[in-house]
């Protein structure tokens, strides 16, 4: 999904992001109130799956799109996580029939290489990423929904994460993407950037964020950083494709 924060000096997004330029790094005592409050919450009930024996797959960016951040009230993404449970294997079958509004999110998959703390230059968060690829949110939204510290409480609605193909590299350069359900185009974009902001600012702000709350990116971690075109209902029956060309591509089946 895609939302956000506003502090110090603002960082330059790259050539053709429309999203909003992100600020320096963040401190806890900095934090948007409700940002802080739901973080802890959200971590709180990450922390207890860990102990239960699940294991983490990385995080998630929502809230994004400048629309939905102005409805928020808030200035930079929100950060939720993902766990391995729920992953969903490429070309799989994942259950949405239980869901009260099943929705999926096209994304690009960022694949860490290397650890990232807070305060990270541009060139030292682009150099962590080893990998990009495509990837398949299925989230349960609750549009009536709008408390930013609920939202993060409940993980920013995350239920599946699909992951595809990926391609070593930084770079967007030149991407496009398209949606396909049943084999009928139903949404693209020329440029994956326009909606979420530009990717290694996304991955700065994430760092920062992560490191205020006491978390850290990792190596081996997968950031999925927000939704490229608007969300579209998950609908039990359908076949999705998302191809993020020439990077890659990924796919999922939907049923009850």
């Amino acid at each position: 999904m895609n939302a956000h924060l506003d502090h110090g000096p603002r960082r330059a997004a790259g050539p053709g992001a429309a999203g909003p330029d992100l600020a320096g790094p963040e401190r806890m005592d900095e934090l948007d109130p409700r940002v802080a409050r739901g973080m802890a919450l959200q971590l709180e009930a990450r922390h207890a799956r860990l102990a239960a024996g699940e294991r983490p797959l990385g995080w998630k960016l929502g809230f994004c799109a400048p629309a939905a951040m102005e409805r928020l009230g808030i200035s930079r993404p929100l950060v939720g996580f993902l766990m391995e449970g729920g992953r969903v294997e490429d070309g799989g079958a994942c259950a949405v029939g239980r869901l009260a509004k099943p929705m999926l999110e096209p994304e690009v998959a960022v694949h860490l290489g290397r650890d990232l703390g807070a305060g990270a230059g541009r060139e030292e968060a682009r150099a962590a990423i080893a990998a990009l690829g495509a990837a398949i949110e299925i989230v349960d939204l609750d549009p009536q929904l709008s408390d930013v510290e609920e939202i993060l409480a409940g993980n920013i609605f995350q239920r599946h994460v699909v992951l595809g193909t990926r391609r070593a590299g930084a770079s967007l350069e030149g991407a496009t993407g398209r949606v396909l359900v049943d084999g009928e185009e139903v949404a693209r974009t020329a440029d994956p950037q326009a909606l979420t902001g530009e990717l290694v600012s996304l991955v700065q702000h994430t760092a920062d964020l992560l490191a205020a709350v006491g978390e850290r990116l990792r190596a081996g971690d997968v950031l999925i950083a927000g939704a490229i075109v608007p969300a579209l209902p998950a609908e039990p029956g359908r076949r999705v494709s998302f191809e993020l060309d020439p990077i890659g591509g990924v796919e999922i089946g939907l049923s009850r």
